[in-house]
């Protein structure tokens, strides 16, 4: 019988790993991705290094494949249309032009699915920047609508912020200017939808940052009330079905004071917040999203140990040394050749007892 083979737009970690879980379900990986030393790379049964806007190269990679997946938002939508017009595309290209743009995202969430968001504003020009900060009292976020990822692509303002300086920051990008919330902690909940409308959701957890970048990840979130945590897998079942979602979602919400949640974004696939899986649960959200791509019935989301996932970013890879012999850490590096500021190199996940409420990665 011939294996079944899933492409993969990009060829970063993400990528990496979901062709390591396609890998153990018996399917080969096509990945495409411009940069000749994308990690993903090492562990494709074929491989793409061509531009996105290679529209000839796009063709062939989509004609060579049964089902196709992508591992980040910030593709270009032709590329996804041209692909989704050869092989399904799974989430779809509607999906992902909603979630690449913060403003489309912002309406769709607040306008279609009902659901709380920070105040916003479309912002275009220092004009549009004058009159939202005047409605927000001066405390806000300015955001480009595109590309921003990890803290790039925003800017904090407050009462003493020249704004014509913040305005350059973003290099007059068309940009959303959010209200500043005061929140409790940020919370995400990842969800997954099949081709028949079932539905399977990872518990919710807390996400903890470090300069803009998530540092550790605590599953299940410590000591979350039973109202909050429904709450949340309720605005993610909201948010899959109004998508028409087939395949996997992250939702980021903050918890206010209250309990009352508040979304931030979404992302349609594999997400930071959910490395978790790959030794909490039954079902990784790697797997998951391959399940959910190829039409298979989704796998189940129980949860089995509680674990707390530490990311390594720049030169804490070289952390993996002290942690390989014991026994309650699992490590993961993803290959990346390069090690610079910022950049995320792999992951720990530390394996605790279920249900034992511990929220830090060191005992």
């Amino acid at each position: 019988m011939k294996n079944k083979i899933l492409g993969i737009i990009g060829g970063g970690q993400l990528g990496r790993m979901i062709a390591l879980s396609a890998s153990h379900l018996g399917i080969n990986s096509h990945i495409y991705d411009p940069n000749p030393d994308s990690p993903a790379f090492d562990v494709a049964s074929d491989i793409f290094n061509n531009e996105y806007s290679d529209i000839e190269a796009v063709k062939k990679f989509a004609k060579g494949v049964d089902v196709c997946v992508y591992e980040f938002e910030n593709i270009p939508i032709r590329t996804a249309q041209t692909i989704e017009d050869l092989c399904p595309l799974r989430p779809s290209s509607k999906v992902l032009a909603i979630s690449q743009d913060r403003l489309l995202e912002k309406k769709f969430l607040s306008d279609k699915a009902k659901i709380k968001t920070a105040p916003f504003y479309e912002c275009n020009n220092i004009d549009d920047l004058k009159t939202a900060t005047k409605y927000l009292n001066k405390s806000a976020i300015l955001k480009t609508r595109r590309l921003g990822y990890d803290g790039k692509g925003q800017v904090r303002i407050n009462k003493d912020s020249n704004l014509e300086t913040i305005w350059k920051k973003v290099g007059d990008n068309q940009s959303i200017v959010e209200g500043f919330i005061s929140f409790q902690r940020e919370l995400s909940v990842i969800i997954a939808r099949s081709i028949d409308e079932d539905i399977k959701i990872y518990d919710c957890v807390e996400n903890r940052h470090k300069n803009h970048i998530l540092d550790e990840t605590i599953a299940p979130a410590p000591h979350l009330k039973n109202k909050v945590q429904n709450s949340a897998e309720e605005i993610a079942i909201r948010i899959a079905n109004e998508l028409n979602l087939i395949g996997l979602l992250a939702v980021e919400m903050f918890e206010m004071e209250d309990g009352e949640l508040v979304v931030n974004e979404i992302a349609p696939r594999p997400h930071n917040s959910g490395h978790w899986t790959m030794d909490g649960c039954t079902t990784s959200q790697f797997e998951q999203s391959v399940r959910a791509a190829m039409g298979w019935p989704l796998g189940s989301t129980l949860r089995n140990v509680d674990i707390v996932m530490k990311n390594l970013i720049g030169k804490e890879i070289n952390l993996i040394n002290t942690f390989l012999e014991d026994s309650r850490y699992k490590t993961y590096s993803y290959g990346k050749k390069e090690v610079r500021e910022g950049r995320k190199m792999g992951h720990i996940n530390r394996i605790i007892e279920k249900d034992s409420n511990v929220s830090k990665f060191m005992p």
